[in-house]
C-alpha cells in the first residue's frame, strides 16, 4: 500500500479549540505517504432512529469514515466524559449495517483540556471503542494541558514537545494500521 488515509474527528465544534488544533498539528507531522482529512461535525444532527433519510452532513461523515483506514479522535473532556459531538459521530457510524464503517479500524486518541488533559474522557472513549470493535493504539498516549501555553488563541499548537508527541503517535498509528491491513 503506497498511500494510507486517516480521518481526524474532533469532539469540539469551536473553530479555535485546542482539540481541533491537535488534529491540525497531527496532520502536519504525518509520515510520508499518509494523508488525513478532518471531519466537520457542526451540521451533523444528533442521532435518532426517527430520522428517516440521512441528512447530507451525515452522508458526508459516513463517506469520510468509510474511506479512511484509521481514525484520529480528538477527545475534549466534558464532565469527566466524552464530548457529545464526538460520541454522536460514532453513534451515527455504528448504526450502519454490521458496524462495517468502524469495526476493525485503528484509532489514535488525543486530547487537550485542563489539569490532566482529558485523560478521564479518553479512558471513557476507550470503553466505547471496545464495543465498536475499534483497535485503539495503546501507546503513546497524548494528553495535553490546554491552558499552559501549549496553544495560541486560534487553537494552534505552539509546543514543540506536543508536536513531537503527536509525531510519535502518528508513526505508531501508521505502523499498527499497516500491520492490521
Amino acid at each position: 500500500m503506497s498511500e494510507l488515509h486517516l480521518l481526524g474527528i474532533g469532539g469540539s465544534l469551536r473553530r479555535a479549540s485546542a482539540n481541533r488544533g491537535l488534529l491540525r498539528a497531527a496532520q502536519a507531522v504525518l509520515p510520508a505517504g499518509v494523508t488525513m482529512d478532518i471531519a466537520e461535525l457542526g451540521d451533523v444532527p444528533f442521532y435518532s432512529s426517527d430520522i428517516g433519510q440521512k441528512p447530507e452532513s451525515v452522508k458526508r461523515l459516513l463517506a469520510q469514515i468509510e474511506s479512511a483506514q484509521g481514525l484520529v479522535l480528538a477527545c475534549p473532556e466534558y464532565n469527566y466524559s466524552i464530548a457529545p459531538a464526538l460520541k454522536n459521530a460514532l453513534d451515527w457510524a455504528s448504526r450502519e449495517p454490521d458496524n462495517h464503517l468502524l469495526s476493525g479500524k485503528t484509532v489514535a486518541i488525543v486530547g487537550a483540556g485542563g489539569g490532566m488533559g482529558t485523560s478521564r474522557a479518553q479512558y471513557h472513549l476507550r470503553q466505547v471503542c471496545v464495543y465498536l470493535n475499534l483497535y485503539v493504539l495503546n501507546k503513546p498516549e497524548v494528553f495535553v494541558n490546554a491552558f499552559t501555553g501549549n496553544f495560541d488563541e486560534h487553537g494552534d499548537v505552539l509546543s514543540d514537545t506536543v508536536r513531537e508527541q503527536l509525531a510519535a503517535q502518528m508513526q505508531a498509528l501508521v505502523q499498527l494500521t499497516k500491520k492490521l491491513l
